[in-house]
């Protein structure tokens, strides 16, 4: 039996996140789907992470294990054919029987961009954060190395969420502007539920003058949910690479 490892790119607008779930159009129940029609087994396909609905990715990672014969590099454009035009598999290869997507994976970036303008885009809806509002770039930077390092990260996480250790380490966080699009890369070892959509609504809020840069810190030693920021919309977000 082969095991066959997928890089994803997709545009996450029509989906209800990766997860397969009853009733719901999603990532993972797609490429099953089309999985099914390559090889004629029911292949259950592992994720790298969970992304929610309306989330992108560039280099989402995930496998499958296969008795089919097709050749693991021509499952690319085979799955391809299939699939609809917003999901595209960038790559397929055999890899070791023990590799799994998810628990094997060290480290995920991921990038959230914000249109920061009194205009909102139509051709960009669906990929921006519209937020119209001024912002100060070098508060949000100075606000962004507050995240780095192993923290207990309760106070980034939606309420409700059964996880059950909030302890997580940041490798580093990026805020830049070129124009009017601001992206906010955030690289760590795991991240909890909405972590980084929350991140970035605590950074908007140092970038509104709402809260400084030094009260970060406070924020996560106090590990109280109602003084970080908003959760803010899933269509800016984007998985931008799997680390292993």
């Amino acid at each position: 039996m082969n095991n066959i490892k997928l890089t994803l790119e997709y545009d996450g607008t029509n989906y209800y996140g990766w997860q397969k779930q009853k009733g719901m159009r999603t990532i993972q129940g797609e490429i099953e789907e089309a999985l099914f029609l390559v090889t004629k087994e029911a292949c259950e396909v592992t994720g790298s992470s969970r992304t929610d609905a309306g989330v992108h990715a560039k280099g989402f990672v995930a496998n499958f294990k296969t008795n089919t014969n097709v050749p693991p590099e021509r499952f690319r454009e085979a799955l391809n054919v299939k699939l609809p035009n917003d999901i595209v598999v960038i790559k397929s290869e055999k890899v070791e029987e023990d590799f799994h997507a998810r628990y094997c994976a060290k480290g995920k970036t991921y990038e959230y961009y914000i249109l920061n303008d009194q205009v909102p885009s139509a051709l960009m809806r669906n990929q921006v954060y519209h937020y119209k509002y001024d912002l100060n770039i070098e508060e949000m930077k100075k606000g962004a190395k507050q995240f780095i390092g192993t923290h207990d990260f309760a106070a980034f996480k939606t309420q409700g969420s059964s996880v059950k250790g909030t302890i997580r380490t940041i490798f580093d966080v990026k805020v830049e502007k070129t124009e009017k699009i601001i992206k906010i890369s955030v690289s760590g070892d795991g991240f909890l539920y909405n972590m980084v959509r929350i991140i970035v609504g605590t950074l908007i809020n140092v970038g509104r003058g709402k809260i400084t840069a030094s009260s970060i810190s406070d924020i996560i030693a106090k590990r109280d949910r109602t003084l970080a920021g908003d959760c803010v919309p899933p269509n800016g977000l984007l998985l931008k690479e799997v680390y292993y």
